[in-house]
């Protein structure tokens, strides 16, 4: 039952770090849209977003899959 359980939680936890980096990358692509000037500087904003949301996520697995481990 552990098991399961920690299956859900790493897999809600890349749900969520799929949906925050597609928001990241589309509100991204809408701001180079509307500033092409600022293409840069957005970019790298958005690297970085993308990089600390993936760190969340991957976090969320490993909590995930420690917790499978009873002891």
């Amino acid at each position: 039952m552990v098991g399961s359980i920690a299956a859900i939680g790493a897999g809600l936890s890349a749900i969520g770090a799929g949906i925050g980096i597609g928001l990241v990358g589309g509100k991204a692509m809408e701001g180079i849209a509307r500033q092409p000037e600022a293409a840069g500087k957005i970019q790298t904003a958005m690297i970085i977003a993308a990089a600390l949301v993936e760190g969340v996520a991957l976090f969320g697995v490993v909590v995930a899959l420690l917790g499978n481990n009873p002891q």
